[in-house]
């Protein structure tokens, strides 16, 4: 009696599935391109989504990165909901006081709602202007999926540092300091 050759032909066929997947993989894998990769390759890659108008949580109209061409801006993407956002509050409203009038310091609250972000502002006294990306049409722009994330872009409209996660003061005096050097 013959015994079917069924199981070893599912086995070829699945290893030479897997093989070429494995293949197309490989093939298919260029360099990465993201701003995560440029900026730490030592680029400074256009800040994404420089024209986007997000209206600001006080209610004053509205403001854009174009805006704000010019100076050091520090655009931190946060929400009242996030532990470590609150954590690295007073780390901003330092920057801000440092920075002066060569740069600023632009808040971006994260799917939030604006009264929740407005009692953050006032539990911590922040002392910086903050836009509203509930509908999300500036964060996905700088990759951003999870809180907090910061992107210190240069007077020129250009990223010189990215921090995903809660930033520290050495962090974000260097990555100042870099946004002030001509590149």
């Amino acid at each position: 009696m013959k015994r079917p050759r069924l199981i070893p032909t599912i086995v070829v066929l699945l290893t030479g599935g897997l093989i070429a997947l494995l293949i197309y993989g490989v093939v298919n894998t260029g360099a990465d391109d993201s701003l995560d990769a440029k900026v730490k390759a030592g680029q400074r890659p256009p800040a994404p989504g420089a024209d986007v108008k997000l209206q600001q949580l006080d209610g004053k109209g509205s403001l854009s990165l174009a805006q704000l061409r010019g100076k050091i801006v520090v655009l931190n993407f946060w929400a009242s909901w996030c532990e470590p956002c609150r954590a690295e509050a007073p780390v901003l409203i330092n920057a801000q006081k440092q920075l002066g009038g060569r740069g600023i310091v632009l808040g971006a609250s994260y799917k939030d709602f604006a009264d929740e972000s407005r009692a953050f502002e006032r539990r911590y006294a922040i002392n910086y202007p903050t836009v509203r990306d509930d509908e999300l049409k500036l964060a996905p722009l700088f990759g951003t999926t999870k809180l907090p994330e910061t992107f210190v872009i240069d007077a020129k409209g250009r990223v010189v540092a990215i921090g995903r996660g809660q930033l520290d003061q050495k962090f974000l005096d260097g990555a100042i300091k870099r946004a002030e050097q001509q590149g």
